[in-house]
């Protein structure tokens, strides 16, 4: 799969080449650079041609949209990537903390250590420390 992303790379860079030299040769263009400049047309043309095979290659490939808008803001795509693990672990994290108080509770009921009573507020402490929890990490 990587050297079909290498092949793309590859292509898109002498595109972009030739994207800056046809620029060149039509901001400073004379009579006599005709032929320069439709040989740059022409390789234009099979640039993109080339372009193209290579994205039916990569058809099976999905980037999320925030990808693109990590790119526009002018960020690095990388990071979308890292921050969603982080998100990913500090949501696991949230999770964990949830079944280990959940287990400790189902522990206690099933020893008798509490009556009824007491669980009752100590639901109400979790879930009071599970939402002041919640809002502390958004």
């Amino acid at each position: 799969m990587a050297e079909k992303f290498d092949n793309l790379e590859e292509h898109l860079e002498k595109f972009i080449e030739n994207i800056r030299q046809l620029g060149i040769i039509v901001s400073d263009f004379q009579p006599s650079s005709q032929a320069g400049l439709n040989q740059k047309l022409n390789f234009m043309i099979s640039g993109l041609q080339d372009i193209e095979k290579c994205r039916q290659q990569l058809h099976e490939i999905n980037v999320p949209l925030e990808v693109f808008e990590y790119i526009d803001q002018g960020r690095n795509p990388q990071l979308y990537t890292k921050e969603c693990l982080e998100r990913a672990l500090a949501r696991n994290e949230q999770v964990k903390g949830k079944i280990d108080t959940m287990t400790v509770r189902d522990k206690a009921r099933n020893t008798g250590i509490f009556p009824t009573k007491d669980f009752t507020r100590i639901n109400r402490a979790i879930k009071i420390f599970h939402r002041s929890n919640a809002h502390a990490h958004i």
